[in-house]
């Protein structure tokens, strides 16, 4: 999918070899809006609803952007999951995340 006839501003060349010269400056939003154009009907509501998506909760940008976990588990980790898991499977009561949330001070909504 290209740009097709998108409308760019001419700039003076840069190089400075050849006064006369001039570039395209195309912005990105510009180069944005031609491609949405160019998309057919069925596909720009999703597109619609991921570019909504990315504006609100900083968090979930942090998390998206996070690098990917590359840290092994060390032996005392898997210990401690191993022993979780055997207190669960011994019938160990668990604790509701509401309750948790109460303990700290975050009450449930």
């Amino acid at each position: 999918m290209g740009l097709g006839a998108v409308t760019a501003k001419r700039i003076p060349s840069p190089s400075g070899t050849n006064p006369d010269a001039t570039i395209d400056a195309v912005s990105t939003r510009e180069k944005a809006h031609k491609l949405l154009d160019e998309l057919p009907e069925s596909e720009i509501e999703p597109v619609v609803e991921f570019i909504a998506s990315r504006g609100g909760d900083p968090l979930l940008r942090l998390l998206e952007n996070a690098p990917e976990e590359d840290e092994d588990i060390s032996a005392e980790e898997e210990a401690a999951v191993q022993e979780a898991r055997d207190e669960i499977a011994a019938g160990a009561p668990l604790i509701p995340f509401d309750e948790i949330k109460r303990e700290f001070g975050y009450e449930s909504t």
